[in-house]
């Protein structure tokens, strides 16, 4: 069976200031996502699973969904603040504006998911031998594996110059992941890479390996996924701005010994969606693209 590309497209979009994840920026008015469905299906996926906020699901029905789902095998589900929550723990965070973070939001779609699958972000560009790399490997294991992967990028490929941006820096051993340290502001800095943290400043060389939340699992990771989400509302329920974060899990299965994570690299160059003046920018690149025959003018048939 082939596996699945799972979309984390329900963030806020508080830095962009709009919907970032159907803006077009195409010249058909696809959106960055048009291409990701596209790359990903011509790479051996055989569904899309979306999940997005019940507020954003007219206009993402109209601007994308409708569009590629005529093209493909295609879904989405709603990531909301009460999403996997119980009434007392609703109340507890009642004061909660922010969503979950990226774990709540891959457990959200854990019953649309039926075969291994991949994780992006809606707003990042990967391009498409990310997307053949970790099709391969997913078709070549069982659903009960647990030999997970991930796409690695070269953090210099990956900055933006309109502000920071939250990159996880790995650690490899012998083909595999053996850390993930979430860094929530990376930036440039007087012709420097950095990375700040608790207030300190940390300078980086910018060859490091980073996640871009491109990481394939099969649906064993879920039972990891759920108790790491179960341990954060424990611990972290309460807390207004805290996250369940993908990265931070993922690297916890490894630390545990629950699973490995083969790492895979890119070395193409990172463009995206998350600032007002980056959409300028992923129009100019997305034109090139066509220009150079790497996607046609008009992606879609109907």
């Amino acid at each position: 069976m082939k596996p699945t590309l799972l979309v984390l497209a329900a963030g806020m979009g508080s830095r962009y200031g709009g919907v970032k994840q159907i803006d077009a920026v195409g010249k058909h008015g696809e959106c960055l996502l048009d291409f990701a469905s596209y790359d990903a299906l011509r790479s051996g996926f055989g569904k899309i699973v979306f999940v997005i906020r019940k507020d954003i699901e007219k206009d993402f029905r109209e601007r994308l969904f409708d569009r590629v789902a005529r093209n493909a095998d295609a879904e989405y589900v709603f990531q909301q603040r009460e999403s996997l929550l119980t009434e007392a723990e609703i109340a507890v965070s009642s004061e909660r504006a922010k969503p979950w973070g990226t774990i709540h939001a891959v457990l959200c779609a854990e019953k649309a998911v039926k075969t291994p699958f991949a994780v992006i972000n809606s707003d990042d560009y990967y391009g498409k031998e990310a997307f053949k790399t970790l099709s391969a490997h997913l078709s070549s294991i069982d659903d009960a594996s647990t030999e997970h992967a991930m796409v690695g990028y070269v953090l210099g490929n990956t900055m933006s110059e309109s502000g920071s941006v939250s990159r996880g820096v790995c650690t490899v051993k012998d083909g595999y992941l053996d850390s993930i340290v979430e860094n929530l502001k990376i930036y440039y800095k007087d012709n420097k890479i950095i990375s700040e943290i608790d207030g300190q400043d940390h300078v980086l060389t910018g060859k490091e390996w980073v996640s871009m939340n491109l990481f394939g699992f099969t649906p064993k990771a879920f039972e990891q996924f759920n108790a790491y989400w179960d341990n954060f509302k424990r611990t972290s329920i309460s807390e207004p701005k805290k996250e369940a974060l993908l990265p931070v899990a993922a690297g916890d299965l490894v630390k545990n010994g629950q699973g490995t994570i083969k790492f895979y690299t890119s070395s193409e160059k990172w463009f995206g969606m998350t600032y007002p003046e980056d959409r300028e920018i992923v129009k100019k690149e997305i034109e090139n693209k066509i220009k150079d025959g790497y996607y046609p003018e008009k992606l879609w048939e109907k």
